[in-house]
């Protein structure tokens, strides 16, 4: 487990429903897929590393757990404007993506 946060500082992560509307893969990476996310006030480009364990079409449609106020980040050229929760972040693990049960309105804010 990782040192403790107070409640103070986990509200400061803005997490979201992010509904993917588009995906594919960054042209030479083995690892980065290009996703655009509708957050309900906006789409945004999220760069995610998942191209391992994911193709485009397994994320397209899904209603995603969205990092929304994450600083950007640029990979291979691309601006990352989110991160894309997922389970089994370890060396070795495989990832699984974080989703909602229902498909609900994009933008609702995870509590």
């Amino acid at each position: 487990m990782s040192d403790r946060i107070s409640l103070k500082d986990f509200a400061k992560i803005d997490l979201r429903v992010g509904h993917v509307v588009e995906a594919e893969k960054i042209p030479g990476s083995r690892k980065l897929i290009k996703l655009i996310v509708d957050l309900g006030s906006e789409k945004r480009q999220v760069i995610a590393g998942l191209a391992e364990w994911y193709s485009p079409e397994d994320l397209k449609d899904k209603y995603v757990v969205v990092v929304a106020n994450l600083e950007p980040k640029v990979m291979m050229g691309y601006e990352s404007n989110g991160m894309i929760l997922a389970a089994g972040c370890s060396k070795g693990d495989t990832p699984v993506i974080l989703t909602v049960e229902k498909p609900v309105k994009a933008g609702t804010k995870i509590c």
